[in-house]
């Protein structure tokens, strides 16, 4: 039997709402690790469902390291509710310091990257994880990077 206590520990570790959490908990037997493979699964399925969405809103972020690298980072999104959503600012503000910290040269290479603060999955999982989170197709569609002397 799958407790509250389990729902709410998932529930904080994924950020999903209660009935995937529930649902993911009893496909899993109550094993947490299976839940978030599950949930992993389930979230991959929903961005494939999003793909073909329009991307006409979004949030442009903009993020200086010690006054000598720049990057301006544009990702678009659904609607403008989502663009406000903290989720999806910190994401966009994520992307910001990978694009000054790995120094990518396109969208393309960008995705392929390990993500800085988390190794073990690259951009796109990350991006693949925030459209599963917050329900909405998502786009990193450019950016620029200016470092001091270049």
């Amino acid at each position: 039997m799958i407790t509250v206590d389990q729902i709410k520990a998932l529930r904080a570790k994924t950020g999903l709402g209660v009935s995937d959490v529930k649902a993911a908990l009893e496909a899993s037997g109550g094993d947490e690790e299976k839940a978030i493979a599950w949930l992993k699964e389930k979230g991959l399925s929903t961005v494939a469902k999003k793909a073909d969405r329009s991307t006409s809103q979004g949030l442009i972020d903009a993020y200086v390291h010690s006054g000598r690298i720049g990057t301006l980072v544009e990702v678009s999104c659904e609607t403008d509710f989502v663009a406000r959503n903290e989720d999806f600012k910190a994401f966009v503000h994520d992307i910001a310091l990978q694009v000054a910290s790995m120094n990518p040269q396109n969208v393309e290479e960008l995705l392929k990257q390990e993500f800085f603060k988390d190794p073990s999955k690259t951009i796109q999982d990350y991006l693949n994880e925030v459209i599963a989170k917050i329900g909405e197709n998502m786009k990193i569609n450019r950016f620029v990077r200016i470092e001091l002397g270049e």
